[in-house]
């Protein structure tokens, strides 16, 4: 019967399969947590604990609780009463061997730890910056003083005919620049272009590629060239890192400033990523202010060193 109340209590997930559905109820963290705590506090005689409370080790319910959260998003079920158990037992050993390698002193100039202690310091004072949501009005005033950040370069869509050094040598402009009296007032999609060019190893076509993107893949010669170019005939030569190229633009997009409505939550992270950074430095500027830094004297410079 107690089985059977337990199951109607929990709410039927329409199409989910039933265990599946089971696995995320609140009630079955709880019977699961009061098995292992009722296991546990079985092998202390009277549920109570006569060890000083500097050597205490104290779970709470939240963080069992947590721990079957996690065992839960890994294996996509609840783990059993025998596996909470050694869950919670990994989390004592963990507590055991913290608490014993401080006493020990063995974290004392670790720079691992210190590193991680210093991030940790990091993180709490940027988590106080998060904490805030800025206002529309605050992130639209944000973004008309910061409009470099959001702006979006300029694009290009075009196709080229490549004339590779390689094969032909130092005659490879000039079969290009051949090339491109023969399809003056030709369509980009012209059949004679491509009886005239070398293969290329990439793509004959690029559509809407940035400048960013254009000096990367020919060179930043090839970019600044591409840019300049006018749609809608062949031109060139234009040299990149792999040799020459006769160019059609067919599409040119100029860069702009989108509106604050296009781009409000690339603002909102901008604005958030901003304050943490000032309230990190801000906590860092107050703390290292309690501090004074000896520094050890440069050493001297031996009698027959050249000044």
């Amino acid at each position: 019967m107690a089985e059977a109340g337990a199951r109607g209590a929990l709410p039927a997930t329409r199409g989910a399969p039933p265990m599946r559905g089971l696995w995320r109820e609140p009630l079955l963290h709880f019977v699961l947590i009061g098995a292992v705590l009722f296991g546990l506090y079985a092998l202390v005689p009277g549920g109570q604990s006569s060890t000083p409370a500097a050597r205490e080790i104290r779970l709470s319910v939240a963080e069992i609780d947590q721990l079957i959260v996690l065992y839960q998003a890994q294996w996509k079920r609840p783990p059993t009463p025998q596996e909470l158990r050694q869950l919670v037992e990994n989390k004592v050993q963990q507590e055991v061997l913290y608490r014993e390698a401080l006493a020990m002193g063995l974290d004392k100039d670790d720079e691992i730890v210190k590193r991680r202690m210093a991030q940790k310091m990091q993180f709490l004072a940027e988590d106080v910056a998060a904490a805030r949501e800025p206002s529309r009005d605050e992130l639209q005033r944000w973004f008309d003083a910061h409009p470099a950040l959001f702006a979006q370069p300029p694009r290009l869509g075009f196709r080229h005919l490549y004339f590779s050094p390689d094969r032909r040598g130092a005659r490879a402009k000039d079969d290009a620049q051949s090339a491109l009296a023969r399809l003056a007032g030709q369509p980009e999609d012209a059949a004679l272009a491509t009886t005239l060019a070398d293969p290329f190893m990439f793509q004959d076509y690029y559509r809407d590629r940035s400048p960013e993107f254009l000096a990367k893949e020919f060179g930043p010669g090839f970019a600044h060239a591409a840019s300049t170019l006018t749609p809608g005939a062949w031109q060139g030569p234009v040299e990149s890192g792999f040799g020459w190229h006769l160019v059609y633009i067919d599409t040119a997009i100029p860069g702009r400033v989108p509106s604050f409505d296009e781009v409000e939550p690339e603002v909102k992270r901008a604005w958030l990523a901003e304050q943490k950074a000032q309230a990190s430095q801000k906590a860092y500027q107050a703390m290292r202010e309690r501090y004074s830094v000896l520094l050890p004297a440069p050493p001297e410079r031996p009698a027959s060193a050249p000044r």
